[in-house]
């Protein structure tokens, strides 16, 4: 039966190595201390401590790291827990086609799942670009109109069961098994405008996601199957980005990076906002004009949660004017009780610009106006630092990494694991573990 799974499933098992550019590998490297970076900061979050003290309930002690921490889990305890780690600030990479983050969910189960045998650097970095890949395609295909929920979650597992399913040598035919299964029970996350709480834990349903999908890969392996068209219908997955260009277009490289723990919406407005602060000075007036799904997002003026902060616009852009565009890299707690920043935010004037009614989703873009007391000055910003149009540079990602990770490793730990993501692809994954091994810095 010829389905869109199976054409995906053929390539995620058959590609041949020496057949994916090395610009793909090499800007997977950056994906994954991207990764690393975001889930170093998300570690010490109040969701990752949630998911660790559930892990070891839910999944049980094992060899497996629980990356900046002093806990091992079982493999698939361990990538759940990693996984709520990398999402929980959101400063995880993201993918403007895809509405969504891949990496938070392939990099901790290929990881995982790699350090319960003996694969080589090659077959990792192979698991990982046919994860993002699948993952990638499936949520990039899907018409914007039909969309019920934002949720990467819903599209996730399939580039983990892609990927774990690489990295245990399944073929094709059993791939698409495990994508099936995947697809099947994947999260049924809340249709987008259910709920305006987004200051829960649940987020983008990512770890169970993960969970789903490597149990998907394991249950095909040992002759499972699942329902092989789902994704035939092409009022639903659009057929040309869902399977063309297979092997010659990499989804991979439409990843945008973040510098700013909050949602993407939002970080147009910060970018402005850091070109125009005044250091020192109080802030008179500060206007936001945004794109019309910007408004969709809680905006909670007073949060209290980190995760009701990365979802307001009048918070994260208070705190950026006020603080500097350092207080987002990452957010603190004790930020959400900053009563400056708190009164600032009670006052942020929020409209859509008529001029970017239809930017989304290829653009997010803002228009900033800020007065320190000597006049409004305005910016308006179309592609944040990070974007596909305004790229970080990898010695910038490292920076990131070095910033965000103060204060789980020491600086020789530090610079460890950046040459160890570096040499990963040619000198293998020991390096690596053992690094997200050790024990977290006191």
């Amino acid at each position: 039966m010829k389905t869109a799974i199976a054409e995906l499933a053929r390539f995620a098992a058959e590609t041949p190595r020496i057949t994916i550019p090395r610009e793909v590998r090499d800007f997977t490297a950056t994906l994954v201390l991207d990764l690393l970076a975001a889930a170093s900061a998300g570690a010490a979050s109040p969701l990752a401590r949630t998911a660790r003290r559930a892990g070891r309930k839910l999944y049980g002690r094992g060899d497996t790291a629980v990356w900046f921490t002093e806990d091992r889990l079982s493999w698939l305890g361990a990538a759940f827990v990693n996984a709520s780690a990398a999402s929980a600030l959101d400063i995880d990479d993201g993918h403007r086609g895809a509405c969504g983050h891949a990496g938070a969910g392939v990099i901790p189960a290929v990881l995982a799942l790699a350090e319960t045998g003996d694969f080589d650097g090659q077959a990792i970095v192979d698991a990982i670009i046919v994860g993002y890949e699948v993952a990638l395609r499936i949520a990039s295909s899907r018409p914007t109109s039909t969309i019920v929920s934002y949720a990467s979650g819903k599209w996730v597992a399939y580039g983990v069961a892609a990927a774990a399913g690489r990295l245990l040598g399944l073929n094709a035919e059993q791939t698409a098994e495990a994508m099936a299964i995947a697809g099947a029970e994947s999260p049924v996350a809340f249709p987008s405008g259910t709920s305006r709480r987004q200051g829960s834990t649940v987020k983008e349903g990512i770890p169970p996601a993960v969970v789903i999908g490597l149990m998907a890969a394991m249950r095909a392996e040992a002759g499972g199957s699942g329902p092989v068209d789902l994704l035939d219908n092409p009022d639903l997955f659009t057929p040309a980005i869902l399977t063309g260009g297979l092997g010659s277009h990499w989804q991979t490289l439409g990843n945008y990076l973040k510098p700013y723990a909050c949602c993407r919406y939002i970080h147009p407005a910060i970018d402005a906002i850091g070109e125009m602060r005044q250091p020192g000075k109080s802030v008179k007036h500060l206007g936001i004009e945004l794109f019309p799904q910007g408004l969709k997002l809680g905006n909670v003026r007073a949060p209290g949660s980190l995760e009701e902060g990365q979802y307001s616009y009048p918070f994260s852009c208070s705190l950026a004017a006020l603080r500097g565009i350092e207080a987002l890299q990452p957010v603190r707690l004790e930020t959400l009780a900053d009563e400056e920043v708190l009164a600032l935010a009670s006052r942020v004037e929020l409209a859509v610009a008529p001029d970017f009614v239809d930017a989304f989703p290829s653009r997010t873009p803002a228009r900033v106006t800020i007065d320190y007391g000597d006049g409004p000055q305005t910016r308006t910003v179309n592609y944040p630092l990070g974007d596909t149009a305004n790229p970080l540079s990898r010695t910038q990602v490292e920076a990131k990494f070095r910033q965000l990770s103060k204060g789980a490793l020491d600086p020789a730990a530090q610079e460890a694991l950046v040459a160890a993501v570096a040499g990963l692809d040619a000198r293998g994954p020991s390096p690596l573990f053992a690094v997200l091994g050790a024990k977290a810095r006191p």
